[in-house]
């Protein structure tokens, strides 16, 4: 039974038909949003009824759907008194956040409207105060009471993404379900209430490569061995779905762009199983015969490659260096090559990668042979003498024509080609040597005097008869030796005087 003298208010809660949900959640909104001043009863130990009397208003929460349209103002709930006999005396009172500009209350009535739409994502909810007073004297019929009204959120927002593009690397050849990236959508609607920001993450692009999971949106590799060398980069879209994933919820798309990073897993590869290569006997040492190259589909470190000569018959004679620039090696002469000794030289080269990785070890040997010919090239070399320097004897006085001597020098080439000699008149200005253009033999054309000169020093060219810029000269010394051709002469006359009838040796 009630108690007359407890006066107090009743909010009832009324739903429109256009905005109700489920029967069951509706009761339990009435039931949690019906204030009581009504008096609890407890029985006694002998079971009479006891009657406690609250003064004060106990609220709830009212609940207003946010983003509402139609054309009259919102009934969010209803203010009554038990002492409201409907005569007009009593005067309903609203104040607190939006009121008299969102919430507005018909003074007679106790009927709370809301004018506006409202955006849960912009406010959730708003503290209001309801009060009854006399509507002559203003005096308080009840005290205060502080209550809420909840924005009650729909599925108005899509998920978004942090970021409408997304990079991530992962190395090639990774296992399956190797974590690549994680992309995190938000939605802006309540997560307490209903699956409005319940998301689910899936894969419209980029199949079946890559798949991601549904909870965390963690983006895993899907296929095992996916070879950087057959495909670098891949493209990846990633939808998010509220609603739980179900049929009616909204999305959001992302783009993720996924590079696959380089391992070393090719070994290096020469093109050719030989190379040719031909240098002149004349190179000196130091000097680049040539180049090899193989090819690594890595990049960077793991494409790196070392050259080095492992055998041949030109070990001793060649070197080969790698540069790292061009990722070539480089075949340099180390001595003095003799085309007349030897014509040709092969070599074994090795390349082999710098860097090698032990997971993909079972992917090697990471290295590579190739066979390398080198020719060596006859130059075109000036005649040699025989010896470096020549000297001979000859009389003074030999007659005219006498044979001196002989030089002899010869063409260090293959093709042997015949000589040509002579003089260098500048040593011998005097011309008293004559020498066969043919045959090297030098002759006297004068008479030499020892006692002139005892020494005559001449210079000998020798050139190739068809190439004639081909020239060598050797220094020859010719001693004048001494023949008794001079009697002996007094260096002055002598005159004497004796005595006569001198005696013997006096």
């Amino acid at each position: 039974p009630k108690m007359k003298e407890d006066n107090c208010l009743h909010v009832a809660l009324l739903c429109l038909g256009v905005l109700c949900y489920s029967h069951a959640l509706t009761t339990e909104r009435l039931n949690h949003s019906r204030p009581s001043l009504h008096g609890h009863h407890e029985k006694g130990k002998e079971g009479q009824v006891l009657h406690r009397s609250k003064r004060g208003w106990v609220w709830n929460q009212f609940f207003v759907i946010e983003e509402y349209t139609g054309p009259d103002p919102v009934l969010v709930g209803r203010l009554h008194s038990d002492i409201d006999s409907g005569d007009g005396n009593i005067k309903y009172i609203l104040s607190g956040e939006g009121a008299g500009i969102i919430f507005v209350i018909d003074d007679k009535s106790g009927n709370i409207h809301a004018t506006k739409t409202l955006d849960r994502e912009e406010r959730a909810q708003y503290t209001l105060t309801a009060q009854a007073v006399d509507r002559n004297t203003n005096r308080p019929l009840e005290p205060p009471s502080e209550f809420i009204v909840k924005v009650q959120d729909i599925n108005d927002n899509p998920p978004e993404f942090l970021h409408e593009n997304y990079h991530a690397n992962v190395p090639e050849r990774s296992n399956v379900g190797t974590s690549v990236i994680q992309v995190t959508a938000s939605d802006a609607d309540d997560p307490t209430y209903g699956n409005s920001a319940k998301l689910v993450y899936s894969i419209l692009e980029g199949q079946p490569y890559f798949s991601v999971e549904a909870q965390t949106g963690i983006i895993r590799t899907a296929l095992p061995n996916m070879d950087r060398e057959a495909k670098e980069e891949y493209h990846v879209v990633i939808q998010a779905k509220d609603m739980g994933g179900h049929m009616g919820g909204l999305s959001g798309t992302t783009k993720v762009t996924i590079t696959l990073t380089d391992v070393n897993d090719n070994p290096p590869k020469f093109p050719q199983s030989v190379y040719q290569m031909s240098v002149s006997e004349a190179a000196v040492p130091g000097e680049e015969v040539g180049r090899v190259k193989a090819k690594d589909p890595d990049i960077g470190e793991n494409g790196l490659v070392a050259y080095s000569i492992i055998d041949g018959d030109g070990m001793d004679m060649f070197e080969i260096t790698t540069d790292y620039e061009t990722q070539e090696g480089v075949v340099k002469l180390k001595k003095t090559l003799d085309y007349e000794t030897k014509k040709s030289y092969s070599l074994k080269v090795e390349a082999a990668n710098v860097h090698i990785d032990p997971k993909f070890i079972s992917n090697g040997p990471f290295k590579d042979t190739v066979t390398v010919k080198i020719a060596v090239e006859d130059a075109d070399e000036p005649p040699v003498f025989l010896k470096p320097s020549y000297i001979f004897e000859v009389q003074e006085n030999a007659a005219s024509g006498t044979v001196v001597g002989k030089v002899h020098a010869k063409d260090p080439d293959a093709a042997n080609s015949a000589i040509r000699y002579s003089i260098d008149r500048h040593t011998d200005l005097e011309r008293y040597f004559v020498i066969n253009a043919e045959d090297g033999n030098i002759k006297t054309i004068k008479a030499l005097d020892r006692e002139e000169m005892a020494w005559h020093n001449i210079s000998v060219f020798a050139v190739e008869v068809h190439k004639q810029h081909q020239e060598a000269k050797v220094p020859v010394a010719i001693k004048v030796v001494d023949v008794n051709d001079n009697a002996p002469k007094f260096a002055a006359a002598y005159e004497a005087f004796v005595c006569e009838n001198a005696r013997s040796n006096q």
